[in-house]
C-alpha cells in the first residue's frame, strides 16, 4: 500500500516551521533605560503552573487546544505532571507555548532541564525555550527529533549565552505531531520536573553559522539575505553532545567591509555597495564556525520586459500583468532550507531564493488555463553551474496537492509537468517559454503550484501562463 501525503491546498501545516505567538507589543528601548531587576526563578512545572505562567496553544496553525492536561496519576516526582495527548496523522497536532507575566532573570543558569516518557517510543518535533512577542522570539531555542522512551528520563536543553536572558517570559514550548502517515502518533507524552538549572557540567560551546561551512554568494545593490544554519553544541558532560538551533540575537555577527554589506542582530545581511565582504559570528566570545564571503556586483539589471497582452495572460508573478491570484511563495515545506524573499529593486519586484533544495509557490486560488499553451518564467543566476528543477502542478478538482511520499509524483486526479531550467548564464537573465504539453495538455484548469528544486540559489521574475 502506498504511503500517501496529502498537502490541503489553502493550509499546509508543517511542524518544521517555526511557530510565532503574538502576546504583547515589542518595545524599543533607549540606551539610557535601566533595566529592573527580575527574580532568578527558574521553575516553570514542579506540580503545577509556576509564578504567572499560563498556556497558549498554536491554535491558528492547526494545534488542538484540548490536547494538553495536567496528569495527577503518572508523573515522575511530587503530585502532577503535564500530559500532551500526540493526535494520529490527520487531526492536527500538539503546540504550545508556555509563558508567564513574570519575568525571570535566567542569567545564573545554564540549561532548561525536564523529565519525560511516553506511551510508545516517540520523537519530538521541536521543544524548547525563548518563544515571546514581546521580543519576537528573540532568545528562542529549539531541540529538533528529541527521542523519548517509555520509562523516565532526564533531558537538558542548554542555554547559548545566558547573559542574554535577563528578562524572559518565554519559558518552554513544544510541538509535536505525526506529519506523514505511517509517523508517530496517537500517543501520550509526559513531562514534569520542568526548570533552568545550573548544572555546571555544560562545557565546550561549538557555535556554528551556516551549518559551519564556508559560503559565498553573489549579490546585488539592495538585496538582502538571512543568516542561516545557527546551531550550538554544548558537551552535557554526560556523553552526550547536544545540538539546539538558536535564534540569530545570540550571536554577535561581524562585517569586513559594512560600505558592501551589513547585518543586524537578526542575522539579516543588507547589500549597500559593490566588493566584496566577510560575514562572521561570535557567540559568548567563540568565533562561530561558518561564514558568508558575499560579493556585490552592482545594481540588479532589469529582467526583459514581457510583450504579451494582458488578455492573453494569467499573471503569478510580475509588475507588467495584474496577478490572475495571490500565491504564498514560502509555504515551509517540511524538510527544506530555503530562504525566500519578495525583493524591491529599482526596477520592480522580483523574487529571490537562496539555499534551495526544494520549495514550491502555492497559488492561494486555482489558474484554470485550459485555454493557455505556455508557462513563461525569467530567471537570474550568480553562480556557475546552476540548474533549477521546475514542477507545474494541476492539482485536481478536490483542490488539494497530493503525492506520493515514497517517488514525489503526483496521485490521485493530480497531474504534473517537469522541466529542467538548464543553460543559464552568470549575471545575465534567461527567458522560458514551456509549452503545457505532456499530462497538462488534457488537465490544465487546476493549475495549483509551482514546485522549483536545485539551485542552490537564484532570483524569479515574470511568472505567468499564456497564449500566442
Amino acid at each position: 500500500m502506498k504511503n500517501n501525503n496529502t498537502i490541503n491546498f489553502r493550509f499546509m501545516f508543517l511542524l518544521s516551521v517555526a511557530f510565532t505567538l503574538v502576546i504583547g507589543c515589542e518595545r524599543e528601548f533607549s540606551d539610557d533605560v535601566e533595566f529592573a531587576e527580575f527574580p532568578p526563578n527558574g521553575d516553570v512545572f514542579i506540580d503545577t503552573f509556576s509564578a504567572g505562567l499560563d498556556y497558549f496553544p498554536f491554535v491558528d496553525a492547526g494545534a488542538d487546544p484540548e490536547a494538553f492536561s495536567v496528569e495527577t496519576e503518572e508523573v515522575y516526582a511530587g503530585d502532577a505532571a503535564m500530559r500532551f495527548d500526540v493526535p494520529a496523522f490527520g487531526n492536527g497536532f500538539v503546540g504550545a507555548t508556555f509563558n508567564t507575566t513574570a519575568r525571570r532573570d535566567l542569567s545564573g543558569f545554564d540549561a532548561l532541564t525536564f523529565y519525560a516518557k511516553a506511551s510508545k517510543a516517540a520523537s519530538i518535533n521541536s521543544i524548547g525555550y525563548g518563544i515571546s512577542g514581546e521580543t519576537n522570539n528573540k532568545f528562542q531555542v529549539t531541540a529538533n527529533n528529541l527521542n523519548v522512551s517509555t520509562r523516565w528520563e532526564k533531558y537538558i536543553i542548554p542555554i547559548p549565552d545566558a547573559t542574554r536572558l535577563i528578562s524572559e517570559t518565554g519559558l518552554f514550548w513544544l510541538a509535536e505531531g505525526a506529519s506523514f502517515e505511517g509517523d508517530e502518533g496517537g500517543y501520550i507524552l509526559w513531562l514534569d520536573e520542568i526548570k533552568f538549572e545550573k548544572l555546571g557540567t555544560v562545557a565546550q560551546p561549538k557555535p556554528a553559522i551556516f551549518e559551519g561551512e564556508d559560503t559565498t554568494e553573489q549579490a546585488f545593490i539592495g538585496s538582502s539575505l538571512t543568516i542561516g544554519g545557527l546551531t550550538q553544541t554544548f558537551d552535557l558532560g554526560n556523553g552526550t553532545n547536544q545540538t539546539v538551533s538558536i535564534a540569530p540575537s545570540y550571536f554577535n555577527f561581524e562585517s569586513s567591509d559594512i560600505g558592501v554589506a551589513t547585518v543586524n542582530e537578526l542575522g539579516q545581511v543588507i547589500v549597500l555597495g559593490e566588493g566584496t565582504a566577510n560575514i562572521i559570528a561570535i557567540l559568548a566570545g567563540v568565533r562561530a564556525e561558518g561564514s558568508l564571503e558575499i560579493t556585490s556586483n552592482g545594481v540588479l539589471q532589469a529582467a526583459p520586459a514581457p510583450t504579451e497582452p494582458q488578455g492573453n495572460v494569467k499573471s503569478i508573478f510580475s509588475d507588467a500583468y495584474v496577478n490572475d491570484t495571490e500565491s504564498n511563495f514560502s509555504p515551509g515545506f517540511g524538510g527544506s532550507t530555503t530562504e525566500t524573499a519578495i525583493t524591491t529593486t529599482n526596477d520592480g519586484e522580483v523574487v529571490t531564493y537562496a539555499n534551495n533544495n526544494f520549495t514550491g509557490i502555492i497559488f492561494d486560488n486555482t489558474v484554470d488555463a485550459s485555454g493557455l499553451t505556455f508557462m513563461h518564467i525569467d530567471v537570474y543566476v550568480q553562480q556557475d553551474g546552476t540548474e533549477i528543477g521546475l514542477q507545474i502542478r494541476d492539482v485536481g478538482v478536490n483542490q488539494t496537492i497530493d503525492t506520493d511520499v515514497n517517488t514525489g509524483f503526483p496521485i490521485g486526479d493530480d497531474k504534473d509537468l517537469r522541466v529542467d531550467l538548464t543553460g543559464l548564464t552568470v549575471g545575465q537573465w534567461t527567458s522560458f517559454d514551456i509549452p503545457l504539453d505532456g499530462d497538462l495538455a488534457t488537465q490544465k484548469n487546476n493549475l495549483g503550484a509551482l514546485i522549483l528544486v536545485g539551485g542552490p540559489n537564484f532570483i524569479l521574475d515574470n511568472i505567468y501562463f499564456y497564449t500566442e
